[in-house]
């Protein structure tokens, strides 16, 4: 049974959770921490434990609001690049990139500071958006945030449509009560993606709670 008062307990203190997507999918573990909570050593965590691409998440509705479109959209509106972006990997999903960003206070962008930095900011959009005031959600978007930077948006499609890392940690905000405003950040192993028992080991190692994708989906009725 899944303890969803104890999840929330360890993402709004600042830990992680550990979230394997299927089997017969990517076979991927991510670190799952709420943007709320970082700040650097969440940053400096993420590279030396986990070692993927850092991306922040959030829903479909706040990317409607503040207008982002998907990566794969962008590209297929040039000619030469649309066979690109019409390419799906292995696993047979549509990319949830849409576009990356800096806050204009960085530095450079891609220090643990400076990312933390665009992390926090990119919350408080969420949150400004999520407290009814869409306006100043999207104002404080356009004023203080450039692109491209060194944080990749990724946006959630329908769990039903898509049952990725983006998807099931966003179906976890939800279930906990947090808003859709989330760090992902796959594990990795040298040479390939850290195997599912070797992220169990560490997980139970660190006291951080490890979450298969298949248990989410069947609490939801879809398998």
């Amino acid at each position: 049974m899944i303890d969803w008062r104890r999840i929330r307990e360890d993402l709004v203190s600042g830990r992680p959770v550990l979230l394997y997507d299927l089997d017969g999918r990517e076979e991927e573990t991510d670190m799952v921490f709420y943007a709320n909570s970082i700040d650097h050593r969440s940053i400096y965590l993420m590279r030396k434990e986990a070692g993927g691409l850092i991306c922040y998440v959030t829903s479909r509705e706040v990317a409607d609001i503040l207008g982002l479109p998907f990566a794969t959209e962008l590209l297929s509106k040039i000619p030469y690049l649309q066979e690109l972006s019409s390419r799906k990997l292995r696993y047979g999903d549509i990319s949830p990139f849409t576009i990356y960003v800096n806050h204009i206070n960085v530095r450079t962008g891609i220090s643990d500071r400076d990312r933390a930095l665009t992390i926090r900011m990119l919350d408080k959009v969420v949150s400004t958006i999520e407290s009814g005031d869409v306006k100043r959600g999207r104002e404080i978007f356009y004023k203080e945030f450039v692109s491209p930077g060194h944080v990749p948006i990724l946006v959630g499609r329908d769990i039903r449509q898509r049952r990725g890392h983006t998807e099931l940690s966003l179906y976890i905000a939800k279930k906990t009560g947090l808003r859709p405003s989330l760090v992902i950040v796959e594990m990795l192993d040298e040479g390939d993606s850290l195997p599912k028992d070797k992220a169990i080991k560490y997980a139970n190692e660190k006291g951080y709670i490890f979450i298969e994708g298949v248990d989410l989906l069947r609490e939801e009725g879809l398998i």
